[in-house]
């Protein structure tokens, strides 16, 4: 990592002599590291930005490591995005250093300490996966208008005008969550996925939810780990759990068998958008089509 980041460094050192993307095109060059914080940065910018995504459908944020090919897009950046509190825990060390010679914003640190779910196994951590909760994802908006306006204050009425509006379709949406969620029976109200990722959306939305492995998918379980999930799901006669699409199914399948042994059947309710969001072009391409897929899913598999 070390030296990789002194080439990356060097590299950037000689770039900084060239002209930005902005002076070529008239637009900021926004780099963001997973699809959602993208999301923000092309409806607060729309036709004023080009905004790229480092990490694309399927790629886990918590084991990605910025790779050569990375590194043009991040020296034509003007900005470079990211959500904060450890998602990208690979790339912490090469933001700190890019903070010296870019724009360099954690979307996460907009949000209230006070709102944040602690991570139970890191002390002193929070769970990273704020836009689980939509209500609290709006927060962000305004982290990345602010970061936009001070790029280009001739455009902040515009900026300000695109974020209210896409500020009021999330509103929108935390309130179609909210209902959906609320015809499943409160006794069925109970949500496995291969890790746990969805404590926000919980807290938020009335379900409890767990999860295999921890926060982050580097950390490990073990057999009893599996053994206490089993039980718990045979002891609450669960009749689905999810798997991730940035997450291997192995370990949720191995929990399915190990129901089976039981002599409990559990089923596989979909495949649910965890830590990035659909391929572009489709319904699940962006973050508003991402959560209801994910509310679909869970609606259908545990009424």
């Amino acid at each position: 990592m070390k030296k990789y980041l002194i080439i990356l460094l060097a590299a950037f050192a000689l770039w900084s002599c060239g002209t930005t993307n902005q002076e070529n095109s008239g637009k900021l060059n926004i780099v963001a590291t997973t699809g959602m914080v993208a999301d923000i940065a092309k409806n607060v910018g729309k036709d004023s930005v080009n905004v790229t995504a480092l990490m694309g459908p399927g790629v886990d944020p918590h084991l990605y490591k910025a790779t050569q090919g990375d590194l043009g897009k991040l020296q034509a950046a003007d900005i470079i995005l990211y959500n904060g509190l450890h998602l990208e825990g690979k790339m912490g060390e090469v933001f700190e250093k890019l903070e010296r010679i870019k724009t360099v914003v954690p979307v996460a640190r907009s949000i209230n300490e006070a709102m944040l779910l602690d991570d139970p196994v890191y002390q002193g951590t929070f769970d990273p996966h704020i836009w689980f909760d939509v209500s609290l994802w709006m927060q962000t908006v305004v982290e990345v208008t602010n970061t936009l306006i001070e790029a280009r204050p001739e455009l902040a009425d515009y900026f300000k005008a695109n974020a209210d509006a896409y500020r009021e379709e999330l509103a929108d949406l935390h309130e179609w969550v909210i209902n959906e969620m609320q015809s499943i029976p409160p006794s069925k109200r109970i949500m496995i996925t291969a890790h746990d990722a969805f404590s926000y959306f919980g807290r938020a939305y009335g379900i409890e939810v767990r999860g295999l492995q921890g926060i982050s998918t580097l950390s490990e379980f073990g057999l009893k780990d599996r053994v206490d999930l089993i039980n718990f799901i045979v002891d609450k006669q669960i009749k689905a759990v999810f798997v991730e699409t940035s997450v291997s199914e192995k370990n949720i399948k191995a929990i399915v068998e190990g129901c089976a042994q039981k002599g409990h059947t559990v089923e596989i309710g979909g495949n649910l958008f965890s830590d990035a969001m659909g391929a572009a072009g489709t319904a699940e391409g962006n973050y508003v089509g991402m959560v209801k897929s994910n509310v679909r899913t869970i609606v259908e598999a545990l009424k």
